[in-house]
């Protein structure tokens, strides 16, 4: 299922064709492998409150999201190779290209809208 999300607080579009991680093997190979992520792409991974970038061969933006879409922890173009801590209120988490953070001044507390794409 592809998705729209979009930043509430900040009428911002985040992604436009978002992927939807649900399943154990969706949500273990993530974006793993993946030589690019062009603006516009994203992966939502439910549930999670933890991720890691081994074996990824680029650097990510990174939100982690409490059960009403609220950014609890952001990280800002997390490079390959490193590990998030467990954010306890996180119910799930939206990766994106690098870079889609500070572009549309998205910040911890933002709400953010998911809508499926026809």
């Amino acid at each position: 299922m592809r998705l729209r999300v979009n930043n509430e607080t900040r009428g911002r579009l985040l992604a436009d064709r978002a992927e939807r991680a649900t399943s154990f093997v969706d949500r273990f190979v993530g974006l793993m492998g993946r030589r690019s992520l062009a603006f516009g792409e994203g992966m939502h991974i439910e549930p999670c409150n933890s991720i890691h970038t081994f074996f990824m061969r680029i650097p990510i933006d990174v939100v982690f999201l409490d059960s009403g879409g609220v950014i609890v922890k952001q990280f800002s173009a997390l490079p390959p190779w490193r590990a998030t801590s467990v954010y306890f209120q996180a119910k799930s988490v939206l990766e994106l290209p690098a870079g889609t953070l500070q572009a549309s001044g998205t910040l911890e507390g933002d709400r953010l809208v998911f809508e499926p794409v026809p």
